[in-house]
């Protein structure tokens, strides 16, 4: 990478960090491009040149979170896990990781998107993504043939959605308090005994 290209690239990560710290801190609509422009210390133009404005930087930090690295790390050891119980124990730990890492933009997408079509296509790609990394754990499930008599994958994608998509760690986290150590636990037993035919005996 040439020094000019070296730079281009810190700025438009400055400019980034920047948006996503004025977003959480003040809210999408409320933050305008030139406190953005004023805390990266770049021009307002530099803004729009490199990111696109707003809309521009909601879609980077969208893709940010939906497709950072680690997402496609994460389904190729779900595709190599063997045992269920690992796998959910897996899913639980990466799921608490995720939310650790990017739950500040998950939030403010899913505030915005009702008042803004850019975060709602956002919001749209964003659980695309990640609904197709949980269908990845819910077939791994059914290959293994862990799932409880009857339960269908689309079935165990539901569950496996409403223990690890949003609101599960937000809920327990944000609303009621508890540390992520302890909803990270709770959420993988429940959904071992909601999934799993060997927790159906017990």
């Amino acid at each position: 990478m040439t020094r000019r290209a070296e730079y281009a690239e810190t700025t438009r990560r400055a400019i980034v960090a920047a948006a996503r710290t004025l977003f959480s801190e003040k809210g999408y609509f409320a933050t305008k491009v030139d406190e953005i422009a004023a805390t990266a210390r770049v021009a307002p133009a530099t803004v729009y040149a490199v990111t696109g404005g707003k809309q521009g930087l909601l879609r980077t930090l969208v893709d940010e979170w939906s497709d950072a690295p680690v997402v496609a790390e994460a389904r190729a050891e779900i595709a190599k896990l063997d045992d269920a119980e690992e796998l959910l124990s897996f899913l639980a730990a990466l799921t608490r990781s995720m939310r650790q890492d990017y739950g500040d933009i998950m939030r403010l997408v899913i505030a915005a998107a009702p008042h803004d079509a850019t975060a709602a296509e956002g919001l749209a790609t964003g659980t695309a993504r990640y609904r197709d990394g949980t269908l990845l754990a819910a077939q791994r499930l059914a290959d293994l043939g862990a799932l409880r008599d009857g339960l269908t994958v689309e079935e165990a994608l539901d569950i496996l959605w409403f223990y690890f998509g949003y609101a599960g760690f937000f809920t327990l986290v944000d609303d009621n308090g508890w540390s992520y150590p302890k909803a990270e636990e709770w959420l993988r037993d429940a959904a071992r005994r909601a999934l799993l035919a060997e927790a159906a005996s017990e």
